[in-house]
């Protein structure tokens, strides 16, 4: 059984670069880019080879793009099965107006796969059995709101943990089946209950309402500055957000979800494997462009968060 995999089924060459300011019509003369591999799947192993662990990242690949993310990756050294497509991979593109501090982030919608290419990326996943899955980002145009769901009843039946991170008709859909845990922010989780969720006790009594009806054992609800809270049946922490320089806000919330998943697997009790999860956050808003987090930095951020139980 191989410890974690990562489904990706929109990944992205992710472009980043910085420029004085940000405005129309004229030319912008930017700094040289930085590349790297990513999408929520590809960060999150991205991040978990960093930390040791045992992963392999599983997604499609087409075109020179793909050639480039696939290359990247290999860089890396993260393993990887790719699923070869006849469609170009995406690129995103990211700049920072080093002016005014702000982060601007183009996100295109990615190649339209065929049945039997998002087919083979979900084959590839339940063949290897692992005891985490871990399915992150969108859904590429085309693709069936019940991708994600596939993987649910499969995934129990094999004793595979389903970890999503998602949003739309597709997180939708993959609730209805039943996950292990799910990332939600406050928005997507207002958008699935209906509420307004504006105190503590309302978004633990959302996320508990979310566990008893099977929808998920665990909900890991990102606040963004306010920081996050992590709800099972039996237990509930949450944490601020701590104070780091913010460089880049990429990636910050697949770093959560890879020092959470990490820190599970490890058999580490559910505080302290938020804990890491808010470290490993933080650490990657601390990173320049889409570099995501680094060990170094997710240790000595580690001590600075202290998770408070919630009634």
């Amino acid at each position: 059984m191989t410890a974690i995999l990562t489904l990706t089924f929109n990944p992205a060459l992710d472009i980043s670069t910085t420029v004085p300011r940000i405005e129309p019509s004229h030319k912008l003369r930017c700094s040289e880019p930085v590349m790297h591999p990513g999408g929520g799947g590809i960060n999150v192993a991205r991040v978990l080879k960093r930390l040791g662990a045992e992963v392999r990242a599983v997604f499609p690949s087409g075109g020179p793009t793909g050639a480039t993310l696939v290359r990247l990756l290999q860089k890396e050294g993260v393993p990887m099965h790719v699923v070869p497509t006849s469609q170009d991979t995406r690129e995103s593109f990211s700049a920072m107006a080093t002016e005014t501090g702000d982060e601007y982030r183009f996100v295109l919608p990615g190649p339209t796969l065929r049945a039997q290419e998002w087919q083979a990326c979900l084959d590839a996943c339940l063949a290897n059995a692992p005891a985490y899955l871990v399915a992150s980002g969108s859904l590429c145009p085309g693709m069936p709101d019940e991708a994600y769901a596939m993987l649910a009843e499969p995934c129990r039946a094999q004793g595979t943990r389903l970890v999503l991170d998602s949003s739309g008709p597709a997180l939708r859909a993959a609730l209805d089946a039943g996950v292990f845990l799910f990332k939600p922010s406050l928005r997507e989780l207002r958008e699935l209950t209906g509420q307004a969720l504006t105190t503590p006790a309302e978004r633990l009594q959302a996320c508990r309402q979310l566990i008893a009806q099977g929808s998920a054992e665990a909900v890991a609800l990102s606040l963004g500055e306010a920081g996050a809270m992590l709800v099972s049946a039996d237990e509930a922490w949450s944490a601020p957000a701590l104070p780091v320089a913010v460089h880049s806000t990429i990636g910050a919330g697949d770093s959560f979800v890879a020092g959470l998943v990490w820190g599970l697997s490890q058999g580490q009790p559910l505080r302290d494997a938020f804990a890491l999860a808010m470290a490993a956050s933080a650490a990657a808003l601390a990173a320049q462009g889409t570099a995501l987090c680094d060990p170094a930095t997710i240790q000595r951020l580690r001590p600075q968060v202290v998770p408070t139980p919630l009634a």
